[in-house]
């Protein structure tokens, strides 16, 4: 079949099936560059579809365009065609967020090299892979292979080669059997019970009991945001209600403004703002809201697995009124990680929480062939092993191995296995992370199993050993060195363009399967990890994670200790990065002592100014010290006097501030009452306002503030 004739035919049979069983269709151009795009860039008016996006650095007349990384800001809109231009660089997390924005009876176009050659492409994404001084050659090819061998096999994938070769299978459809039932929507605009479950638990929430909110789960493409759009018009149509809309950027939830819009005839909608006579539904940032609750009906937190679990938790104590709705499996983040760590803090803050899974399709009908690939190309659907299978793990029988990543590539089962373990355990995992354990260059994977099955897993990095004249440049801010974090952070934070020149591994996960935690699992295979290492050469090991109290307390008791913790929360996270090290060498050694001793002598400044905000639990985490690190500001008596009189009641606050403030340096750990310990932290050693500290604790005012005082300057004496 010439090749001038053979794309255009096949897209519009791949288009007709797609629209006659209102799925989603794909059409691979496998070919040289300039032959792909231009057989694509003309198939918008051959097809004559309105609204189509082009992703990739070059563009196409009557398409839109999305730069190759910048596929997630395209999460909430819809298109009937998609063309990914993977000449550009095949992004995982582009890729991922394209199939999502997809809409049945639609078709997606793929430009890919060959593809028995594709693993061999110098793919543009390799440059963000790359790591100094090594370079994109040392970045691997094992996941375009395995990417190209799926494709090869998928069903509704249809591949038109160069030479006019057409491969695939087009699962044909039978336009009587195939063709979708139409639904009526019902009286609250629900198109499925599913999508009417979700809308009544919504309006629930907002009407019945305060504090129990209703939290929706669903596959993409099920109407879980339409469910938020339907129940936000019904509150204001019926009631004018305030109600506001939360998550990670304003288009993500544009439809939900789309389908409140639809459902109010007459409202005036403009960016941000729905507005139904005196009703309005309003988007506000996420830390915003946390920061400012205002006064609302209702706060809606679409896509809440996009956002840090610690600002999860400051809306559901700021908004007594509340409804989530997350992705399952998606790109935004793992909905299932996101629920083992979520569902326990509502089980214990809001017991009477509501849950409704919606599982029937929406924006396609079941079996659609594009999520069928998303899902196994990029493992959004990875499980880990069943809980019964690893219930038997233990320490001192955990077989802990590294693996080959080609045999791993290979595995599919394995693969899966060990991914699933990594999307439950850290709620953050996107598909580019696949990529990167698959072909980072100075990743390593690490394995520990039981009967057979992947109990715990890690993921690490080589870093550091570099010469001096590049460390110099990093510790003046002159330059950055991609694929050496921990070294780097010590040279330009720290002042210590040393570190560069030692050699240590970071981990980069570290995950335990769920039914065996609290077995010593992690810590056996960090002791291995450590005994590698060294074994290896290696100066140190080291890890940079949000802080949090539960964790610190886990890397301390493995022997790592916090040298830095940064200023500002990360976007990732919603913590401040902690950066831990394991010493493995002498030199090592010599660096972390002088480290620590910085670190704990700057930390008393950091936590009343950038550090002002965090939790009093967190704080006396960061300053805990080993059994051999001295005390940088000992108390004397005379502060011991003070404090002593202060207890009695015999000394005003303003007069004992100083020698409290040494004391808790010294014995903050006696401070094991709560109460207590958060006053003290909170006023003496954050310096927070005194109306600040009283509404942590929960208590009226300064004078039961200063009891709290009291009762802390007796312990710290006891």
């Amino acid at each position: 079949m010439p090749p001038s004739t053979s794309v255009p035919d096949e897209a519009r049979r791949l288009l007709a099936a797609a629209r006659v069983a209102h799925q989603r269709r794909v059409l691979v151009l496998s070919g040289e560059a300039a032959w792909a795009v231009d057989a694509a860039a003309g198939l918008r008016e051959v097809l004559a579809v309105e609204d189509a996006l082009w992703i990739g650095q070059s563009t196409a007349a009557g398409w839109s365009h999305c730069p190759p990384r910048e596929g997630q800001a395209q999460l909430g809109r819809e298109y009937g065609l998609i063309c990914l231009d993977a000449f550009s660089g095949l992004d995982p997390d582009t890729l991922g967020a394209a199939t999502g924005t997809l809409a049945g009876g639609g078709l997606f176009y793929l430009l890919c090299p060959p593809l028995d050659r594709w693993a061999d492409y110098p793919d543009p994404e390799r440059a963000r892979m790359a790591v100094v001084p090594d370079g994109e050659a040392a970045v691997g090819g094992r996941f375009l292979r395995r990417l190209a061998s799926i494709l090869s096999a998928a069903p509704g994938v249809r591949i038109v080669t160069q030479a006019g070769e057409v491969m695939g299978d087009p699962l044909a459809v039978d336009p009587v059997s195939a063709a979708p039932t139409i639904r009526a929507a019902g009286h609250d605009g629900a198109l499925t019970a599913d999508q009417h479950a979700a809308v009544a638990a919504v309006l629930h929430a907002a009407q019945g009991h305060r504090r129990r909110p209703a939290v929706l789960t669903a596959h993409r493409g099920r109407g879980k945001s339409t469910a938020f759009g339907l129940a936000a018009a019904a509150l204001l149509a019926e009631r004018e209600s305030k109600v506001v809309l939360t998550g990670p950027s304003l288009v993500a939830v544009a439809p939900v403004f789309a389908a409140a819009a639809q459902r109010l005839p007459g409202a005036h909608l403009r960016r941000g703002l729905l507005q139904y006579g005196t009703g309005r539904l309003e988007f506000m940032a996420p830390d915003a809201l946390a920061e400012a609750p205002p006064q609302a009906d209702l706060v809606l937190v679409d896509e809440a697995a996009a956002l840090p679990l610690p600002l999860l938790s400051r809306l559901l104590h700021a908004c007594p009124r509340l409804a989530f709705a997350t992705t399952v499996h998606g790109y935004e983040g793992s909905g299932r990680a996101f629920a083992l760590r979520f569902q326990p803090l509502l089980d214990r803050e809001r017991p009477g929480w509501h849950g409704v899974a919606l599982d029937e399709p929406i924006r396609w009908t079941s079996g659609d062939p594009l999520e069928s690939l998303s899902f196994r190309a990029l493992l959004l659907d990875a499980e880990p092993a069943a809980d019964t299978e690893v219930g038997g793990a233990a320490a001192e029988s955990l077989r802990i191995e590294r693996l080959d990543r080609d045999a791993l590539a290979a595995d599919e089962p394995l693969l899966r296995e060990l991914f699933g373990l990594l999307i439950l355990a850290h709620y953050r995992t996107r598909p580019y992370d696949l990529r990167q354990l698959l072909d980072g260059p100075s990743v390593s994977v690490w394995v520990g199993r039981s009967a057979g099955r992947v109990a715990a897993v890690a993921l690490l990095a080589d870093e550091g050993g570099l010469d001096g004249e590049l460390a110099g440049r990093v510790a003046a801010g002159r330059r950055r060195a991609r694929g050496h974090l921990l070294p780097q952070v010590l040279a330009a934070h720290c002042a210590r363009p040393d570190a560069m020149a030692l050699r240590g591994r970071r981990v980069l996960r570290l995950a335990v399967h769920p039914a065996v935690r609290r077995r010593g699992l992690a810590s056996a295979l960090l002791a291995r990890l450590a005994a590698d290492a060294q074994a290896d050469g290696l100066d140190w090991l080291g890890a940079s994670f949000g802080a949090t109290s539960e964790l610190l307390a886990f890397w301390r008791g493995v022997g790592f200790a916090p040298l830095r913790v940064g200023s500002t929360r990360e976007a990732t996270s919603g913590a401040h990065a902690a950066l831990v090290m394991r010493p493995l060498s002498v030199p090592a050694e010599r660096l972390y002592g002088d480290l620590r001793a910085r670190y704990l002598d700057a930390l008393p400044h950091l936590l009343c100014d950038a550090l002002r905000r965090i939790e009093p639990e967190l704080a006396l985490a960061l300053l805990s010290r080993g059994d051999d690190e001295c005390v940088v500001r000992k108390s004397t008596p005379a502060h011991r006097y003070e404090a002593a009189a202060f207890a009695a009641g015999g000394m005003d606050y303003e007069d004992v501030l100083g020698a409290l403030w040494h004391l808790g340096l010294e014995r903050l750990p006696v401070l094991t009452e709560p109460a207590v310990r958060d006053a003290f932290v909170a006023r003496i050693l954050q310096k927070r306002s005194w109306q600040d500290v009283a509404t942590l604790l929960g208590v009226p005012g300064r004078r039961q503030v200063v009891e709290l005082l009291r009762r802390a300057a007796a312990s710290l004496l006891a």
